[in-house]
């Protein structure tokens, strides 16, 4: 693999990947960004399990996928919003619900990487990574 000039998006699409195979388990090669996505995306319940491995000197982040009863995705959907090329940045007042509320967006924030209904909670906003639902 080359030198990605969008981790994030590398991340989204490797899950996406993943999920249509219906594989347990993704790996990616780790950074403390990706591992605060995965973090959201657990504590939202979108992902089983994650956590950052170490072989030969590299670090990975293996990400648990999780699966209904009849073995539909719990993810249905996953888009990126804020490319290098065209950052997009809101305010507390203008994060929008996804999905009606059945989907997250994940910000980053001056508070750390957290979603969107917890920016609002909390009362700040920023740069809107990626949608999930």
């Amino acid at each position: 693999m080359g030198v990605s000039t969008d981790p994030i998006a590398d991340l989204l699409t490797a899950i996406r990947n993943a999920l249509r195979a219906q594989h347990p388990k993704v790996d990616v090669p780790a950074s403390k960004l990706k591992a605060e996505v995965a973090r959201v995306l657990k504590e939202e319940g979108f992902v089983a399990a994650y956590k950052v491995i170490e072989e030969h000197k590299k670090k990975s982040l293996r990400i648990y996928l999780k699966y209904g009863p009849n073995k539909e995705s719990v993810i249905s959907g996953l888009r990126r919003i804020s490319t290098p090329g065209r950052r997009v940045y809101v305010g507390r007042q203008q994060i929008r619900p996804v999905l009606g509320g059945l989907g997250i967006n994940v910000l980053t924030t001056p508070r750390g990487i957290m979603s969107g209904r917890q920016a609002r909670r909390v009362g700040v906003g920023g740069e809107v990574l990626c949608e999930v639902w």
